[in-house]
């Protein structure tokens, strides 16, 4: 995540080594998101793009953004949350928020304008890496 104490352990500096590490992989390298995948952690375990591995994917369950969805409403709308002055009115608009955030960055939302490759049921999962790896050796 995002912040200091989270730059203070070098969580950007290790998903820069695993995007790195990624881009020079020979392997094929496929994505399955399960729950999450936000920001630099997203892009590190996808070897630096959701474009770059052979396919990916994610389960209904998948969620995606640019950060943690909490936090991108906290950052991204601090003006409008502190210009609302009502208490309940603020939390209302907060949840309302992070809603449209979870509505957008849901897996069947993601995968309409092609940003992942499909959004499969779980138990499919094995038969994706199967194809992927038979493609693989095709190459």
């Amino acid at each position: 995540m995002v912040g200091p104490q989270s730059e203070g352990q070098g969580a950007v500096a290790a998903a820069c080594e695993l995007i790195s590490a990624g881009a020079n992989l020979t392997a094929p390298m496929f994505f399955v998101c399960l729950r999450k995948g936000y920001g630099n952690g997203a892009h590190a375990m996808a070897a630096g793009s959701l474009g770059q591995p052979t396919f990916s994917l994610a389960w209904p369950t998948g969620e995606f953004g640019p950060m943690d969805l909490e936090g991108a409403v906290q950052l991204g709308y601090r003006k409008e949350l502190e210009a609302e002055t009502d208490p309940d009115a603020r939390t209302a608009l907060y949840d309302r928020l992070v809603a449209e955030l979870y509505e957008r960055g849901g897996a069947m939302n993601v995968a309409s304008p092609h940003e992942i490759d499909a959004v499969i049921d779980p138990a499919e999962t094995r038969g994706w890496i199967a194809k992927g790896m038979r493609m693989a050796a095709r190459h």
